[in-house]
């Protein structure tokens, strides 16, 4: 093979290589470090301007994207509330209140706890509760309400109702009722709800008829008593959950009490 033949060869060899190594795709260097995105801002202004305004879609997502969490050296305020969650106005003689501030005042989360008494001079609704807040310089409150539905009915015992007599000494009579103790928490500053539980609660008596409603008033005591120490641990395990996603907040790994990854 001449030495002519020989150089054209491989010229037309390095020329299809080249070729070749063009019409492969090029891809870029893969990024191993992602940058992270920014994280929206806490909620600080109150969207709730007027209780029966529409959010708008720019405020929603504005609302939902913000981080929940508790707030540090915050106080709260413990407030009975009756229907559409307008300030209780009757005598705080339930224990309820009470108990759900001691927990809160000893659980360390708080600045400082306290019962919100509702004499003050307010507007009704919503607007009500925030200057309730505001009065006592409480970032937080949590209103808290029960309501029961009872029922009566006869019982075998109540044959004896035949004689007049009777109805008035014979526990002829069983009342059963049904109940839910609820405790919400309420952020005055941004008009949000951070969250509701609801403790359900049950029981059942016998009495005579001129006796019916005063055994219901004893047994809604009973279980209101019975239920607000449960419904005060739920409150502070859904505290204890904010409290961790505070921004910034170191999270403990509960076997090893080491920072988790």
């Amino acid at each position: 093979m001449s030495r002519l033949t020989v150089t054209l060869m491989a010229a037309m060899l390095a020329t299809g290589c080249a070729m070749q190594r063009a019409a492969m795709p090029t891809l870029a260097p893969m990024a191993f470090e992602a940058q992270a995105a920014a994280a929206p801002p806490p909620l600080e202004d109150n969207y709730f301007t007027k209780d029966r305004s529409a959010v708008s879609e720019a405020d929603l997502k504005t609302i939902l994207a913000a981080p929940v969490f508790l707030e540090e050296g915050a106080r709260i305020g413990v407030l009975p509330v009756a229907a559409k969650y307008e300030a209780d106005e009757a005598l705080p003689v339930e224990a309820a209140p009470q108990t759900l501030v001691e927990s809160l005042e000893t659980s360390g989360m708080f600045e400082l706890a306290s019962e919100v008494s509702t004499e003050w001079p307010i507007d009704r609704g919503l607007p009500g509760l925030r200057e309730l807040a505001a009065r006592y310089r409480t970032e937080y409150l949590l209103l808290y309400r029960h309501r029961f539905d009872d029922v009566a009915k006869a019982n075998p015992g109540a044959i004896a109702y035949v004689t007049i007599l009777g109805a008035f000494f014979i526990p002829g009579t069983t009342v059963d009722t049904a109940g839910v103790l609820e405790a919400t928490l309420f952020d005055v500053k941004t008009g949000t709800i951070l969250f509701t539980i609801n403790e359900r609660v049950r029981g059942s008596d016998i009495a005579s008829p001129p006796n019916v409603e005063a055994r219901l008033a004893e047994l809604h005591t009973k279980l209101v008593r019975e239920g607000s120490r449960k419904l005060a641990d739920e409150v502070l395990k859904r505290c204890r959950r904010l409290e961790a996603s505070r921004p910034g907040k170191v999270k403990m790994n509960a076997v090893t009490l080491a920072p988790a990854s």
